[in-house]
Formats: C-alpha cells, structure tokens, sequence
C-alpha cells in the first residue's frame, strides 16, 4: 500500500512549522509544483524542500511500485521522468551518491524536449522549472565524477533556463532557492580552481538569491566565508573582514564548524594586517583545541604553521606543517604543506626531507598544467555567461529606452492634442464672441437709428402741435382750447429730471432705497405728474386701458416715469418701491406686451405707430 495518508500529514506538519499562515498562497504561487502528475509525487516534491530526508522515505516505495518496468503509458512516462529527478535530488540532499544515472540522462532529454515545445498542452513556467532542476541534479551528478566543466556548463544552462522564462520578480521561494544553490555550486567549483574574481561574482549573485526566501543563516554564512577568503587572497583585507564579521553575524549557535572556520580566518587576516603573530596565534590555539574532526584539526594546524613559517620559527612552523603533510587527506592542503617544508628544508640545510618533499610535488607539475586548462574552459563559460548577461541588461535597457521614448513622445502628443485643442477652442470662442460683439453692435445700430427716428418724427409732431391751437366746442368745458406742451417741459417734468440728473448726487443701484426718501415723489407730485402725462399722452393712454384692461393705476405711474427716459434705479428711488419689485413690474409689462425691449422704446414706438 502506497503511503499516501503519511506523505500528506508530513506535508501539511512541514507546512505549519516551517511557513506563517499569510506565506501559504505565495509560497505555493512560488512552488511552481506540476499538476499533471499522480499528487504523491507532487506532495514529495514539496515535502522535499522541508524534509528531503521524510521525502526519501516516502518516494522510494512509489519508486520501486510505480517505475520499475519499462513500459509505461504517456502520462506514467511523464511520472516516471519526475519520480527520477526527484530521487536525484533527494539522494543528493540526503548526502547519497547518484544511483540513477542513465534514467536521470533520460529524464534531462524529456523536460529538455518539454521546455523547447511551447505548444506542449502543459504549464510552461512548471515545465522550466523541472528543466532548470534536472539540469541543476545532473550537473551534480557530473561534480561528484570530477567533471568540472561538465557540471558548471550544467549549472549555468539551468541558470540560462531560468532568467529566460522568469522574471525576476517572479522568482521567489523555491525557485529563489534553486537559484541561489546553482550559484552558491559555481562559487564553489570556480574556488576551487582558484578563479577568485568569479568566485566573488557568483557568490554575491548566491546571497542575494539566498535574501530572496527563508534561507537557512549556516548556508548564508558559508558564502559570505567564501567570498571573504576569495578577497583575503586577492589583498583587499578590509573586503575580507567585512564578509568574515557578516558571517558570524549570522550565526548564532557559536558552536558549528563555519563559526570556527570564520573565526580562524579574522585570527590570520589580523596575523596579515597588524604583523602581530601572538594574538593572533592565542586565537587559532583556541580554535585547535575546540576541532571536532581530524580534517578541522588538520585545517587550523596548515594556518598556524603558516603564520610560524612566515615569522621564520621554522622548528614550530616544522611541527605543524609535517602534521599536516602526514594525517592531511587533502590533496591541496597537503601540497601546500610539503612546499613550505620544502623552503624550510632549504633554510636548515636538510636535503634528505627536502628530497622527499620535492619527489611528492613532482606530478602536481602535470597536474597544474591539467588545472589550467581546466581553468581556461571555466573562465570561457564565465565570460559567455557575462557576455549574455551584459547583452540581456542592454537588451532590458533598450526596451527601457524605447518605453521610456514612447511614454515621453506619447505625453507630448498628448500635449500638443491639448494645446491644439485649446487653441481651436479659444478660436472659435473669440469667433463666437466677435459674432455676437458684431450683432450686438448691428442690432445696437438698428435700434438706436430707429429710436433716432423715432424721436425725430415725435418732435417734429410735436412742434407742429406747439403752433396749433386746438379749439373745443363752447358748449363744454372739457373741449376748451387749450395748448398743448412738451411733456419733458412741464414743471413736475423738469423737477423730476433735474433730481435724477444730478451729477453730484447720482442715484445708485448699490444705495438703498430708503436713502433717496428726499427725493422721493409726494402724492401730490404724482397727481401733478399724471395730470402732465394725460394731458400730453391722453390717446396713448386710453389705448392702453381699451387694449390692456388688465393694467393697474401703479402699472400706469411706472410708464409715466419711463416717458421721461428714467431708468428702474431712478424709478424705485423716486416712487420708495423696492428694486426688485420694480424690474418685476417691468417684466409684467414685458409679458403683457409681448416684447423684452426697454418700456420707455415700446411706449414711443406705440406712440409713432
């Protein structure tokens, strides 16, 4: 029976103790895990990150059920590919040898074949997840022959896969840590070769994928270690110290070997910086004594015999070098040990140990000569993969550009568009306000040349009236003859005018009313003022009350004062009525007559018709 119920609850554990409950969508977002594979794989597959060692518990029996015969349907063909990346990786992360080689070679081939069809009815960005990782698995496979090339040409396609089918943005979670193991591998295979430039660039790309997600502190303190020692050797010591004292910083638990290594290493870079070997030499004792293994104690006796060589102590210097070129299973540390004992031999004139030193160096004389070709094909790939990068930061840098370009040549088209569109509003607003100016002034013309008329005509009648003598019937009174003058020149008529004409005194729309209750008409004055304007205007008026019944006594007075050319201001001031109240008269009589002209032009205009 597959053990499906206890991959599920070690997932879901390693999900509740390793994530807050608000990164679950985005770490699943982050995950990229296929969906079209049996969901056990899947559940191993993200159990993996957490727990590779449960995961390799429950993988190896879906392994031996589920992919073992040759023959397999397409969607089993695809589970079977996966069931043996993962068993790569987890081997690997379980700090096991690579069993499944050839079925790992075949599994690379099939999600290399996915990754290059884009028409592959399955998710793209799941499927250059798997191609990276298989690609990642293999060059391990590679590293753990000592297939130097081979491995770091694997990393940087697993490199090259990812950058081109993520953004980076949307490369968090799993694939951040992916990301950063990949560079984290080429640190360490470049340091090996002692490429010390490429080291340093791999392992800043390392931590800054490693900031990208949860990282584990052990792991971020091991880069920072590299890229330190990588500066110690160039000479940059201030470089060096700053990495070194990051990386303790980091750990917490003082009691693991990178704390210890990180320490040793501050001990020596004082040793270079100061030239004071006995602080130094007190803090790489302590450091002797707290080894937990032969090859960390080897490791701090090579540092301490280097710092006695350097001071010429050779006895001391002797002690520990032959300690380390007796016990030391590494190679390189124990190379370096036989060529200071070599000078040192030299020094005391000891041939018979110098021979014996020399006689072991003597194949690494090939094997240099082997590691610089190694070392000449590493720095080929390492210039390619920067030549890409450089031309990819210039191909996103023209894309800027061209955007950049575009959203400026589009603002000012947008603002020519205004302009223009406020130019041509303003034209033809000028336009329509020149037309109207024009018609105003037209129509403005018209009515002052037949008011102008008008008047003529009415003067003229009334100066042949002045020289008549209307003579009644004897038999009346109401018929007596009687002179008829021009209205304006009544006394009431030039009273009135003389108040409202007064230039010292203006009466004004802004004063109150009650203001001008000095001028204002008495009754009497009305009643003078009416007797003038019926006797003038007698016909005029009968007219008015025959055609307009409606008109009140007070609608009458208002067109007595308009006949004198006085305006509503003067006529509110004169009769102490409201303003209001008499441009409300005034539009009552407008809609009366059916008309919007000034009255006093409407009653002349009845009196010439």
């Amino acid at each position: 029976m597959r053990p499906w119920w206890g991959i599920v609850m070690m997932l879901l554990l390693a999900a509740c103790t390793s994530h807050k409950n608000g990164d679950a969508v985005e770490t699943r977002r982050a995950t990229s895990l296929p969906t079209d594979v049996s969901p056990e794989l899947s559940a191993i597959d993200s159990l993996m990150w957490q727990r590779p060692d449960s995961a390799l518990t429950c993988l190896l029996p879906y392994f031996d059920t589920c992919c073992r015969d040759g023959v397999h349907t397409v969607s089993t063909t695809h589970d079977c590919h996966y069931a043996n990346l993962l068993l790569a990786e987890l081997l690997y992360k379980n700090d096991n040898p690579q069993l499944n080689r050839a079925e790992l070679l075949q599994a690379v081939d099939y999600y290399d074949s996915l990754y290059a069809c884009t028409d592959v009815a399955r998710n793209v960005s799941t499927n250059a997840f798997l191609d990276a990782r298989a690609h990642y698995i293999n060059g391990v496979g590679y590293y753990e022959r000592d297939s130097v090339v081979e491995a770091c040409q694997e990393y940087l396609k697993a490199l090259e896969v990812m950058e081109d089918s993520f953004d980076e943005a949307e490369i968090i979670g799993n694939k951040a840590n992916l990301m950063a193991l990949l560079f984290a591998h080429l640190t360490d295979e470049f340091s090996d070769q002692y490429l010390h430039e490429q080291s340093i660039y791999f392992g800043k790309k390392s931590l800054k994928y490693f900031k990208k997600y949860d990282a584990i502190s052990w792991n971020v303190s091991w880069v920072l270690n590299e890229i330190g020692s990588h500066y110690d050797v160039l000479g940059d010591y201030d470089s060096a110290g700053y990495y070194y004292n990051q990386g303790l910083f980091l750990l917490s638990d003082t009691n693991n070997l990178n704390y210890r290594d990180l320490t040793t290493r501050l001990a020596f870079l004082s040793y270079k910086k100061e030239k004071d070997p006995i602080l130094s030499l007190n803090q790489l004792f302590s450091m002797l004594s707290q080894a937990e293994s032969k090859q960390e104690f080897i490791s701090r006796c090579l540092t301490i015999g280097e710092i006695y060589y350097h001071e010429k102590e050779f006895d001391s210097a002797w002690l520990y070098l032959n300690n380390v070129y007796d016990q030391s299973q590494n190679i390189g540390a124990k190379k370096q040990a036989a060529e200071w004992l070599v000078e040192i031999c030299k020094a005391q004139n000891n041939m018979q140990d110098m021979h014996k030193f020399a006689e072991f160096l003597v194949p690494f004389a090939n094997q240099e000569e082997n590691n610089s070709g190694t070392r000449s094909q590493l720095t080929e790939l390492y210039n390619r993969f920067k030549q890409k990068e450089l031309e990819q930061k210039q191909h996103h840098e023209k894309k800027k550009q061209a955007t950049l370009i575009l959203l400026v040549f589009g603002g000012m088209l947008m603002v020519i568009l205004f302009v223009i569109f406020l130019y041509r509003k303003n034209k033809q607003g000028k336009q329509k306000l020149e037309t109207q100016i024009k018609a105003e002034r037209h129509m403005h013309k018209m009515q002052q040349a037949a008011l102008a008329g008008r008047l003529k005509r009415s003067n003229a009648a009334l100066k042949e009236q002045d020289k008549k003598v209307i003579i009644a019937p004897t038999n009346s009174s109401v018929n007596k003859q009687i002179v008829v003058e021009k209205y304006a020149e009544e006394p009431i008529c030039r009273q009135i005018l003389d108040v409202c004409n007064d230039k010292n005194k203006p009466i004004k729309s802004s004063v109150p009313v009650s203001a001008y209750k000095d001028i204002a008409l008495s009754d009497a004055q009305k009643a003078q003022l009416k007797e003038a304007a019926i006797r003038h205007y007698s016909e005029l008026f009968n007219e008015l009350k025959r055609n307009y019944p409606e008109l009140k006594e007070k609608d009458l007075f208002y067109c007595y004062l308009c006949l004198l050319g006085l305006d509503n201001v003067q006529i509110a001031a004169m009769t102490q009525l409201s303003y209001r109240t008499i441009w409300e008269r005034e539009k009552r009589l407008q809609q009366l007559f059916h008309t919007e002209g000034k009255m006093a032009i409407i009653l002349n205009e009845m009196l010439i018709a």
